[in-house]
Formats: C-alpha cells, structure tokens, sequence
C-alpha cells in the first residue's frame, strides 16, 4: 500500500500539468452534463413497511387522483377579545378572506369555516383549509404572496389570523450564512496551523473541487436513480469535511518531510505513501458508516448515505493525486515562512544531517507527557464526565418536530397555538383511518363499526364522519387524540387502537390501518430505533475488522470503537438535556423542547463514525509508525502526538465550526443537528482521542499492539507506516545522494 501510494504520489507530482487537466476535463464534462441534466425530482418520502405507508399507499390506490400529496394551507381566524367570528362583522371578513384565497391559479379548493364546521365550540376561532394542485415545493412565489395578501385583508377588519401547512414550506434549508461562517472559520484555522496562506488555501481548494465534482455528478445522476432534491445535503456536508481533513493531511506531513531536508518530488512521494495511506483507510471507515446507513430500511436514507460515500470517496482520490499535483505546481509556497527563506537560498535542497525527525517539544508532546504521567486519573476523568453526560440518553424520545418547535416570531407556530387553544391539544395531530371493506358483506355497516369502536376508544375527542370512494368498498374517516402529537399518551393511544385490531375487523368484516403525519412519525420513530442496534453493530464491527488490518493490534480497534460509543451517547444525552429536558436551552435560541428528531440518532452515529474513525487513523498510525520504527509503546505516544496532534486539532475545530454555524438557524432540526454534530466532534476528538486514547495506551504499554500469531497469519498485511519506504532509497540516501534516484522495494504486501 505504502509503496504504491509513494509512486502514486511521485507520479502526480511530475506529471503536475496531466494530472491537472485530466481533473479540470472531468469537472468541465460533468458539469456540462449537470447543465443538460434533468435535473433531481420531488421525490416522494417512503418507508417502506409500516403501517402508516400501506395504508397511505392503499388510499392513493382506492382514491385515484385525489392528489393525497398536494399542498395544504390551514388559515387561522381568531376573533378580538370578547367576540366571537361568527358575529356578523367578522364572519363578513373571513367569508371574503376565504373568496381572495380561492383565486389563486395553483388552489385547487378552498373550504369554508361556516359550511365545514371548522369552528371552535366557543366560537372564538376558526380555520379554513386550502388545498393546492401542485406539491408544496412547486407553490410559487407568487401564490404565497397571493394567500399573504388574502390574509392581511382579515387582519385588517380587526382579526388575528395565522397560516400554517406544508404550503407555507418554500423547501428552503440553512441561508448559507452557516457555510459561509464555517468555511471561514476554516480558513483562519488553517492560516493559524500553517502559517502559510498557500498552505491553508490548498485544502480548502480542492476540498470545494470535490464537493463541486460529488454535486454535479448527483445532479447528472439524479433522474436515471431517483434521487430527491435533499439527497446531495450530506454529500455537500461531509465532503467538504473529509476534503479538509484529507487534504491537511497529506500537507501537513509534506511539510514534515521537507523538515527533514527531502527534496520535493520525494517529501511529495513520501507524504502519499504514509498519510495517504491513513487517508485510505480513513475514508474506507466513514464509507462503511455511510454505506451501512442502508440497515435502517428508508429509501431516502440509503440514497443520501451512497451518495455521501460517493463524495468521500472523490475526496480521497482528490488527497491521493491533486494535492500533490498542486505541491509540484509550488512545492516552497506550502511551508511556512521561515522554511520558505531557507528552501530559496538553498542549492541542494537535501541533507542527511537533516535526514532524521525534529524532537523538539510542542503543545502535543508536552500534553501527551502529562497524560502518560497521569494515565488512571486521566482516563477516569474522562470516562466519568462523559457517563454522567450520556445518562440523559436513557430518557430519549423520538418523533418529527413540526410547527410546534418553531419560533414563536413564525405565523406557523402561532397557527399551531391557536389551533389547539380553540379545538384542543390533539387536533393539530389527527389520525387517519383507512378501512379497506373489499369484499364484505355489508361494506358500510362494517365501517360504521370500525368508526363507532375507535370514537368510543378512550383518548379520543372525536371522529369525523367516513369519505367513500367511488367503488363504496375503502372508506377514510379521522380520529382526533385528546393529546399533541408529541404527547407519548398520544403514542400509546395508536398502539391501542392498533392493538384492538382483531377484534375489532372480526366483529366489522373489514379491516382498517392508522395513518395521517402523527402515525407516520411514531412509525418511523419505532423503525429508527429498532435498526439503530443493527446499525451500530455492522458499522462498528466492519470498522474494527478495518482497523485490525490497519494496525494489527487487537486491543487499539477494541477501544477505539469503545471511544467513539462513548462520546456519541454523551453527544445524544446532550442533546436531550438540551432540546428534550430544556437545559439551557435559551442559551441556543430553542423555544419549544419535545422528542428528538427521529433521524437523529442515525445521522449523528454514521457521521460522527466516520469523523470520529478520521482522528483516530490520523493519530494512532503515527504511533503506530513509529511503534513499528523501533520507539519504545510511550515514546510512539509521544510521537504520534508530536506529529499529529495539532492536525487532529485544527481538523476537530474546523468540523465544529462549520457544525456550530447551523445552531443559529431558525428551523429547530437544523439547530438540533448542527448542536448535536458540534458536541459530539468537541467530545471525540478533545476528550475521547485526545485524553482517553493516550491514557489507555499508558496504561497498556507494549500489549497496545499485541496480535495472536494465528490472527496475524490470517489478516492480509498492508504497510501504512512505510516501513517499505524506510528500507529503499529514500532511507539510505546521505551525503548529497539524489533521493529520488529509486523507487523503494516494498518489504510487504
């Protein structure tokens, strides 16, 4: 491996001008592709095998053309203090609000308050419902600056009206603000590490080249596989992550080999073959966590894992043949400044006096010592302060947050209020019941059974009365809760109305489902936490079958995938404390706690996973390598963190900026996200890779890297260390010798 990367690397480096058009050619011609390409479709959200999707799909079969996925807008009307909306002033107002709303050339209908009996008992509120003919994400500009005007002509007569429904979603996600702050949070980082803007400039360049080339291929590719608009946000996310990460890499050891009095062709070719190596096997652990997300059984999520995996997989080959391309083009203007002054005096750029590594100390050795001085209180301290952080973890709740976690400053949360203030907590939230009465006997007798059951169910307020198709064999009628959608009471009123099923289609000779958006969140909420066991499970066991062939250690593997559950459940009992519990949630902008995203915990898992790999293989094969070389198992320790540490550091603060970026934003899940990536980063890197990982080394000492013999036998051998390397020409040259005269003979597979 090491040999064949060094050559690689070498390769790139002198044939610079070759590598640069062959990667400039295939950015132009997908890009034209993207153009001409039809582009990514709305497509539909699916999950497979739950209740909630069958009986969705049953009524798209039943109710042919009912548009089950047009738009809906819900416009609120709440009288002044002390009135009522039917009084005769203000049902004038709302009648004509609900005419302007109708005139729109996308509504599709609009239903009047009065006629559908959508007023609240006391007669303070009432709402109308516009349905559109179009998805949500085609309403225009204009129909929503049209439903806007209608509604500023209720206000205008004195009532409050708020607006809510997936109309009022324009699809738009973070401003791009976040992105802009983390990329330049990045920059400063890097410009801090480096002293270089070459150097820090570098990453950044071809980290944006990969995530251009990863858009534009999922954009060419989106019609031919059925890819959704969303699919590419984590491909964009985290190849702009790893881009940075691998490419610091791979310059930062450049740097290092040019220290030593290399010559660039052969600093170039040395620096491939050893980081690029980590950056390997780095890639292939977060490729596997995105690649595993397929356990969970969603469509959607498969899609964005694959083509995430897509984005880290260009980023490697970008960090394996670009990057030393570009430090052929300038191979002085990476090095710091000092180093450049020396490198433009200097004839031969090589020396054997040179030829051996700096020992001086830096902030990594001089932290590493005091760890290895103190290995048991370290490690105790940080095992214990990151248990204590997890313990909420045992209390998560997983569901959908919708307009309820919204700001209060937004129509759709203040929508969401008055709804459950005049109708009750439950009606923002109904369930949908689908009756599927094909074949019976009596197909409305058996319906009107099904209805009367469920009105009697205790939870429930009420039911509305069943909508027939045209065959009179499917009926759909809905069930409001006497709780939010949120509430768990809520959650185990659908398991009861499900679990009295039996009986229930015994006694109506039809059978029925339960669906409609609260359903289809605890549906999705139970499939999540049911696969994440199995997730975490393929994941972690493929990345330690990884990491035992990287390191041929038995025990590094073992804690490294112990590390990692560690800060991930500390990173999710966070986000409970904070966005669930309400701790301190002010200070992050949150104004309404309730579950956790469902998603979450998948996404924070497969992602973090592979960050969190990233630091690990960057830190530990330095160890490793000089393990191998002939250091003592704490003096590799020391070394590791001498050389690697503050890369590991620098990558750890850019993810957490470009993570925090998202906390500002408005939308409650993006905030949760963006939260939720932050700690978990902060907890890996800083306490996990940087306190745990060299205490339990400490403590280990020389059985760090222990391997049954027979087990040693049966792994395949791959050299990330370069020891090869060590052992050709590129070791022994001295004097003046040319280092670049041969290539090293690889010593291992």
């Amino acid at each position: 491996m090491a040999t064949f990367l060094y050559r690689l690397g070498r390769l790139a480096f002198r044939r610079r001008g070759y590598v640069a058009l062959l990667w400039v050619a295939v950015l132009a011609a997908v890009g034209l592709g993207a153009l001409q390409a039809p582009g990514a479709s709305d497509e539909e959200f699916s999950t497979p095998g739950i209740e909630s999707q069958k009986a969705f799909d049953l009524m798209q079969e039943r109710f042919p053309g009912a548009a089950a996925d047009g738009a809906t807008a819900r416009v609120v009307f709440v009288a002044p203090h002390g009135q009522k909306v039917t009084a005769t002033a203000n049902k004038k107002a709302v009648e004509e609000t609900v005419d302007a709303l109708g005139d729109g050339t996308q509504v599709a209908g609009v239903a009047d308050p009065f006629t559908a009996k959508a007023v609240s008992k006391d007669g303070t509120t009432a709402y109308a419902t516009v349905t559109y003919k179009v998805k949500s994400s085609a309403v225009t500009d204009a129909g929503r600056t049209a439903l806007e005007n209608a509604v500023d002509q209720a206000r205008d007569a004195g009532l409050t009206v708020e607006t809510g429904g997936s109309a009022m979603d324009s699809g738009a996600g973070p401003g791009g603000a976040a992105e802009i702050i983390g990329i330049a949070i990045a920059a400063v980082v890097l410009l801090v590490t480096f002293g270089s803007l070459a150097a820090a400039g570098l990453p950044l360049l071809t980290a944006i080249l990969g995530v251009g080339l990863s858009m534009f291929t999922i954009t060419v590719l989106a019609d031919a596989l059925g890819l959704s608009t969303s699919t590419g946000t984590l491909a964009m996310m985290l190849g702009l992550a790893v881009g940075i990460d691998y490419a610091l890499f791979v310059v930062s050891r450049y740097r290092e080999e040019r220290a030593k009095g290399r010559a660039p062709e052969e600093a170039t070719g040395l620096a491939v073959g050893t980081a690029g190596s980590a950056v390997v096997f780095a890639g292939l652990t977060v490729v596997i966590a995105l690649a595993g997300l397929s356990v969970v059984g969603l469509p959607m999520l498969t899609k964005m894992g694959l083509t995430a995996a897509g984005a880290v997989i260009v980023a490697v080959v970008i960090a394996l043949t670009v990057v030393p391309a570009l430090l052929g083009f300038w191979p002085n203007a990476v090095l710091a400044g000092a180093a450049r002054r020396r490198e433009g005096g200097r004839r031969r750029l090589f020396r054997a006096k040179k030829a051996t590594t700096p020992q001086g100390d830096n902030r990594g050795t001089r932290w590493a010592r005091f760890v290895l001085r103190r290995p048991v209180p370290v490690l105790l301290l940080g095992v214990v302060g990151l248990g204590a952080l997890a313990v909420p973890m045992t209390q998560l709740q997983l569901g959908m947050p919708g307009d309820e976690a919204k700001s209060t400053s937004t129509t759709e949360r203040r929508a969401y209020d008055d709804l459950a203030e005049g109708f009750g907590p439950g009606f923002n939230g109904p369930l949908t019941i689908v009756v599927d009465a094909k074949g019976a006997d009596d197909a409305k007798g058996g319906v009107t059974t099904v209805r009367e059951r469920i009105a009697a169910t205790k939870g429930v307020v009420s039911v509305s009365q069943p909508r027939f198709n045209k065959a009179g064999d499917t009926a759909v009628f809905t069930a409001t809760p006497s709780t939010s959608p949120t509430d768990e009471k809520t959650k185990t009123l659908v398991k009861t109305i499900r679990g009295e099923r039996p009986a229930l289609e015994s006694a109506a000779g039809a059978s029925f489902e339960v669906t409609g958006n609260t359903a289809l969140n605890i549906d999705i909420s139970g499939k999540v936490q049911s696969a994440l066991v199995p997730y975490l499970v393929t994941v972690v066991g493929l990345a330690v079958v990884l990491l035992l062939v990287v390191f041929r250690s038995l025990l590094v593997p073992l804690k490294a995938a112990l590390g990692f559950l560690l800060s991930v459940l500390a990173a999710l009992g966070a986000v409970v404390l904070v966005f669930q519990q309400g701790h301190g949630a002010g200070l992050f902008g949150v104004e309404q706690t309730g579950p956790i995203m469902s998603l979450m915990p998948i996404f924070l898992v497969g992602i973090i996973f592979g960050l969190a790999m990233d630091y690990e293989v960057f830190l530990v094969s330095r160890m490793r390598e000089s393990y191998v070389h002939g250091e003592s198992a704490k003096e590799a320790v020391v070394s590791g963190f001498r050389h690697s540490a503050r890369v590991v550091v620098a990558a750890a603060l850019i993810m957490i900026a470009v993570f925090a970026g998202f906390v500002g934003e408005n939308d409650s899940m993006i905030k949760m996200i963006g939260f939720g990536m932050a700690t978990a980063v902060l907890l890996d890197a800083f306490v996990v890779r940087m306190a745990i990982v060299p205490a339990v080394l400490a403590l280990l000492g020389d059985r760090a890297w222990w391997l049954p013999k027979w087990l040693d036998r049966l792994l395949p051998r791959v050299d990330i260390e370069g020891e090869a390397l060590t052992r050709g020409p590129a070791a022994t040259a001295s004097g003046d010798q040319d280092p670049t005269a041969g290539e090293p003979v690889e010593a291992g597979v």
